[in-house]
């Protein structure tokens, strides 16, 4: 089992950017594949970013590449998640999300895959 927590976001202008940070517990973190994910109101919960246990592969939605960069420290059980050149369309609570194991290239961007969620943190952009 693992347990996330998020951290870092708050309101910010357009143009700016933010880290986003989830913290896991248990001890096989390293062993997990995680995923970023964020939901606007009245919007379906969307893929943003995920990557493998190793770092070796990372996935980013169309909206989002060139902008955000996820990356891990796994001696720091934690996931970061890099949000660069933000725009009022990116306001939504973002969610950390993992599963055991890895996902193929094929389903990484469904949420339904991913056993472990955080309780989300708010990311606002401001025009």
């Amino acid at each position: 089992q693992v347990q996330l927590v998020e951290s870092g976001g708050r309101l910010v202008q357009a143009g700016g950017s933010l880290r986003l940070s989830c913290a896991a517990s248990g001890r096989t973190f390293s062993r997990y594949f995680m995923g970023w994910f964020r939901q606007a109101p009245g919007k379906e919960r969307e893929f943003v970013a995920a990557i493998s246990w190793s770092a070796a592969y990372t996935y980013y939605a169309d909206s989002v590449k060139g902008r955000f960069t996820i990356s891990r420290d796994n001696a720091k059980n934690t996931v970061y998640l890099q949000m660069n050149s933000l725009k009022p369309e990116d306001t939504a609570v973002y969610y950390c999300a993992a599963v055991k194991g890895t996902l193929s290239m094929d389903n990484y961007y469904l949420p339904t895959l991913y056993d472990h969620w955080g309780q989300g943190t708010q990311v606002t952009v401001s025009s």
